[in-house]
């Protein structure tokens, strides 16, 4: 009996013992504890990129509209038809080769 006693008496007193913490005042133990998961700092979750295209049943480069979206399709999409020569460069005379950026460049300086 006297060992109940004792526990509920140290449960009650652990209760009521305010701590003094150098960063948030008096706290009873409860409370620490709580104050100090707060404090723990929370790593950053990065937000999952969303993919800015996606595959959609395109497979030829008359139907791309940049680049990118090529490269996307090229790299995660099924039965693509935009890599000719199989370099890894998809619609090199459209978007992505040197011939493109050609067109980009003379369209630029008529402009």
């Amino acid at each position: 009996m006297k060992k109940v006693v004792v526990i509920l008496i140290l449960f009650f007193l652990s209760e009521q013992i305010s701590i003094k913490s150098p960063i948030s005042g008096n706290q009873t133990l409860n409370n620490l504890a709580v104050a100090n998961n707060n404090n723990r700092p929370n790593p950053q979750k990065k937000p999952s990129p969303s993919p800015q295209f996606r595959c959609d049943g395109r497979t030829h480069c008359s139907q791309m509209t940049s680049c990118a979206e090529a490269t996307f399709f090229l790299r995660n999409c099924p039965n693509v038809k935009m890599d000719g020569d199989g370099d890894g460069v998809p619609c090199e005379s459209q978007w992505c080769g040197q011939k493109s950026s050609e067109k980009c460049l003379k369209s630029s300086q008529n402009n």
